[in-house]
């Protein structure tokens, strides 16, 4: 079987709604076997989170950090080197081994969790939560309640940035993945969280993306 094939196969429609999360640690399981790509497997931060630590400079030391479904954790290892305490976490197994042999030494504190049953010292817990591309890849009944999930690790005063694929509300898609509307970008302002800047960027490939920040109030 041809890795793109493998790839397509564990994102077909069927997959998903059968196993909607266990399908992430069947493709990091066969990519280590050598029978499938994993798409977002890069060697540096997704431009968009590169672009905007360039921008605001956060000051990372004394400060915590969770990256949601960091994969390998090229993201992660970017803000460990902005000097945040980083926690990443992932539902595959398989993936967090991989990452913790990718950055032998590294500061970053891997984990295998659930966004959606994370571990209750993790609530309320982060100065800055990163949600790249991650809930775009959950059925709608999973998306809402991935959406106020992310939020609720975000500590007093603390920052939520997502980034994520777009598409208009009129827009029909046959996923996985789909594309956030803005109304679920929106969304992320729950609770105690409020929208600081919103940014509708046009990508490469003619689509759109999401860059959103929310702060929580102190």
């Amino acid at each position: 079987m041809r890795h793109n094939d493998s790839t397509h196969r564990l994102s077909s429609p069927a997959t998903v709604a059968g196993d909607p999360t266990g399908r992430f640690e069947r493709l990091y399981a066969e990519a280590e076997r050598g029978e499938a790509d994993v798409p977002w497997d890069l060697d540096r931060p997704h431009s968009l989170v590169g672009e905007w630590t360039d921008r605001t400079r956060p000051v990372g030391s004394g400060r915590r950090a969770v990256v949601v479904g960091c994969g390998f954790g090229r993201d992660a290892e970017h803000l460990a080197g902005l000097g945040f305490a980083t926690v990443a976490f992932d539902i595959s197994p398989t993936a967090i081994r991989a990452a913790r042999e990718r950055h032998p030494g590294s500061p970053v504190r891997y984990e295998t969790a659930d966004l959606l049953d994370p571990p209750s010292g993790w609530l309320d817990g982060f100065d800055l939560v990163l949600e790249s591309m991650n809930v775009q890849a959950l059925p709608v009944e999973l998306r809402r309640r991935a959406i106020p999930a992310a939020g609720r690790l975000v500590a007093p005063g603390g920052t939520l940035l997502v980034i994520a694929a777009g598409r208009r509300e009129d827009q029909e898609v046959d996923g996985p993945p789909w594309p956030l509307t803005w109304a679920e970008v929106d969304a992320f302002a729950a609770g105690r969280l409020f929208p600081v800047r919103v940014e509708e960027i046009l990508a490469a490939d003619g689509g759109i993306r999401w860059r959103a920040e929310f702060r929580r109030d102190g």
